[in-house]
């Protein structure tokens, strides 16, 4: 009985609510938005240190401008959903990530480690990854009923947190295959899936009404 009220309930709930064919696209949307996130975050300090930065700069640059950088993501992640709506936040802070992904090969094509790049790449991969998971929370928020909140929230961050998760332990496979150059470009190419899947669903909420 705990089991049926615990976790069969609020996705019953869930599935009657919104319906088989959104619900499943719903959930695969939640599933592979922050896809790009594990696979490359995984990668980020083995990326600095052979590239040539120094755990001192590293370190420096990541508490500095990455927690400064991290919490404007939060507030332009806020002022966007209270401006622009959860889905075009989404959508923005999907393009924000897979945009900010792609900065990282500047750094991979230097000839010697810049500290300004450092900055700049990492102030764009944390503002980028504060108004997507701002947007995501928001977004989760919304889908969830006053009868079974704290349940299925739980179980949609479990959701978008699995899948990436067990991508991101093939991460260094690919990088020792491809070079992190085409790595950067296969972990922004993982941002798009969500992003056709948000289309589908949009579409499907306009045809329901």
């Amino acid at each position: 009985s705990w089991f049926v009220g615990a976790v069969v309930c609020p996705f019953v709930d869930f599935f009657t609510r919104y319906g088989t064919r959104l619900a499943v696209l719903m959930l695969a949307f939640i599933a592979s938005y922050r896809l790009t996130d594990f696979t490359m975050g995984v990668m980020a300090n083995p990326f600095y240190l052979d590239v040539g930065y120094t755990l001192k700069e590293i370190a420096a640059v990541a508490k500095l401008f990455g927690l400064v950088s991290s919490i404007v993501g939060v507030l332009l992640g806020g002022l966007a959903v209270a401006r622009l709506g959860t889905v075009k936040s989404l959508a923005f802070g999907s393009l924000a990530v897979i945009a900010s992904n792609l900065m990282f090969m500047t750094l991979a094509f230097q000839d010697h480690p810049s500290i300004t790049g450092l900055a700049i790449v990492v102030s764009a991969d944390n503002l980028a990854m504060g108004i997507a998971g701002t947007a995501l929370i928001a977004y989760l928020s919304s889908l969830t009923t006053a009868s079974y909140t704290a349940t299925q929230y739980a179980l949609f961050s479990s959701m978008y947190a699995l899948p990436g998760k067990l991508l991101m332990g093939t991460s260094g496979f690919v990088v020792d295959a491809v070079g992190y150059p085409w790595f950067f470009v296969y972990t922004s190419s993982l941002g798009i899936p969500a992003l056709v899947l948000l289309y589908f669903i949009v579409r499907q909420k306009r045809n329901a009404a």
